[in-house]
């Protein structure tokens, strides 16, 4: 436990270190004079991060939580004026606020009082499966249902599940719902795969624009997926290739020659949203 529960008309929240918090609620406005991009929650430890996606725009920044609130059920957030100037919404406006482990850079960007790099846009395909999920007043969890603020006891520390599979829930439902044709797997090229050609079917939205070497000894690791589809998905908008692993899809970008090329990508990766992307040797 991070703090003592506490009661907001009649329902009791108790503070927890979810790690892998995912929601969707509504926003709203703190007073006046509160500054910096950040943020008040009634639950995630003291301070966090997030990042709150308004699923109007698809539009993302990472926010620091300071305070706790809001003092109302009804709203999943409060955020400081900067916070809402910078993500452009009012008061009450719909939003996704997930949990996320910054590098430390952008951490030192808000404690400062500045704006962090903006993340990617959301899809707007998943935006619109991120809206069917909207209740009609406070939040919902995606993924976990542990995740919820509710009173009562708080959720316990065994499996949880991770942010990627929230994640690819939610992009398999956006692909179903838009009725789109099925990827077919691409064969990875002989020899291990280089960054321009490792999956087919549609131009890269966000290349790192590092340069690769297929005798390389480092690569960026972005998720590991169930669905092979999904995964190709998230590989042509990173410009990277797909590796399996038993059950499991792996998305990676490189390969690349020495550490420092990786950290490189890495830090991109990490500026455009992909905050669980790490560093992984190749043997």
């Amino acid at each position: 436990m991070v703090g003592d529960p506490f009661t907001i008309d009649g329902v009791t929240y108790t503070p927890v270190d979810t790690m892998n918090y995912d929601q969707v609620g509504y926003a709203g406005r703190e007073e006046a004079g509160v500054t910096g991009v950040t943020g008040a929650h009634r639950t995630l430890p003291l301070p966090s991060y997030v990042e709150v996606t308004s699923l109007d725009t698809g539009r993302t920044i990472l926010v620091r939580l300071e305070r706790r609130g809001p003092m109302t059920n009804d709203r999943l957030i409060a955020l400081a004026p900067d916070a809402i100037a910078q993500l452009g919404i009012g008061e009450g406006a719909p939003i996704r606020m997930r949990r996320v482990n910054p590098p430390e850079e952008q951490r030192a960007e808000l404690r400062a009082g500045r704006e962090a790099p903006l993340r990617m846009d959301t899809p707007q395909g998943l935006l619109e499966v991120l809206k069917r999920r909207l209740p009609p007043r406070g939040s919902a969890p995606l993924g976990d249902p542990r995740q919820a603020e509710v009173s009562g006891v708080a959720p316990t520390p065994e499996v949880i599940e991770t942010r990627a599979t929230n994640e690819e829930a939610l992009v398999e439902d956006a692909a179903n719902e838009a009725e789109e044709p099925a990827l077919t797997p691409a064969e990875p090229p002989a020899g291990r795969p280089q960054l321009r050609n490792a999956v087919e079917g549609g131009p890269a939205r966000a290349p790192v624009m590092v340069p690769t070497d297929p005798d390389g000894k480092f690569a960026v690791q972005l998720g590991a997926f169930s669905v092979r589809a999904n995964a190709q998905k998230l590989a042509r908008e990173v410009q990277g290739y797909v590796e399996d692993s038993g059950a499991l899809a792996i998305v990676r970008v490189g390969p690349f020659a020495t550490r420092g090329q990786a950290e490189e990508a890495l830090a991109k990766l990490r500026s455009r949203g992909y905050s669980d992307a790490l560093i992984r040797p190749l043997d």
